[in-house]
Formats: C-alpha cells, structure tokens, sequence
C-alpha cells in the first residue's frame, strides 16, 4: 500500500470508528457482523452466507498469509465489506498469489482497518446487530450515517436471488 488513505465506519445508532482504507474506494453499506476465527478470512469473504454483511474480523492480525486461489468458498466475495484490527503488509505463504488489500481492491470490496475491533464486537453484543456504512478515502461521517440508517436490513429480503 502506497499511501494511506482515510475511512470511517458508522453504524445506524451513530456509534464512528476511523481508521485507514484498505480495499476498494467508496462506500458499502450491510448489516455489520464479527467473526472470531482465527484464519480463514478468504473463505470468510467468499461464503455466500455472508451476502449484504460487513464482516468484522476480531483477531487482531489479519493479511498474513495473503490469498491464492484454492482458498475460495464460491465464484466471487459474497460480504458486502471488511472490518479489521491490523492488516499485515508482508504476506508469508508460499501459495500466495496476492495480497489481502490488493484482493480486496480487484474485487471492489471496501475495507476499513485500524479499528478497535474489539470494542466494536462489544458494542454490537449489547446493543445487538445493526447497518453500518465503510466510506473509504472520506471521512464524511455524515453521509456515512445517513447511507447505515438507509439500509433496510435483511429481514424479509430474498437472498437466494442474489446468491
């Protein structure tokens, strides 16, 4: 990554996380989740079961072992965005054809990394599942807001189309 490029996560109750963009520019908007493997973050991305989720990673370190193509779930990523602690900027696997942000940009996933995803975890525990909004290259918190409090959730929605 070349240059660091600000992003901003809100979700629908207005709670802001800042951190930096490590995938696609824009924004992406989904009901905002967390997973707590500790490995397996390109088959995470590729599951089907993650259609219109943004997908919080809760170990703390994520990119390692970058991607390659015998590690995917289906024909494409399927989770809406990325939320992560630490993204490593080496990859050490001998089957890696890419890195985690270089995927994540070939396949217009935006992502968002240097979050406390921790507290976020929590916040979502207690306060339960909700929208939330990654603007990459931006930080206009606002337009963020309103895009989480726009999405109309999963409820009643047929995925089975999408998928």
């Amino acid at each position: 990554m070349s240059r660091t490029m600000s992003a901003v996560l809100v979700l629908a109750d207005g709670t802001k996380f800042r951190g930096i963009s490590i995938g696609a520019p824009g924004l992406t908007t989904g009901e905002v989740v967390f997973n707590t493997s500790m490995t397996g973050y390109q088959e995470i991305l590729t599951d089907p079961s993650y259609t219109k989720q943004i997908v919080t990673l809760t170990y703390p370190h994520i990119g390692n072992v970058g991607v390659n193509p015998e590690d995917i779930e289906s024909d494409r990523v399927y989770a809406s965005g990325l939320i992560i602690r630490d993204l490593a900027m080496i990859n050490s696997n001998f089957r890696s054809e890419q890195t985690l942000s270089e995927y994540l940009k070939a396949n217009r996933i935006v992502a968002i990394a240097n979050i406390d995803t921790r507290k976020l975890t929590r916040h979502l525990r207690e306060h339960g599942s909700q929208a939330g909004c990654i603007i990459a290259e931006s930080d206009d918190d606002k337009k963020a807001h309103a895009e989480a409090k726009a999405f109309p959730g999963l409820s009643g929605m047929d995925l089975a189309k999408v998928v």
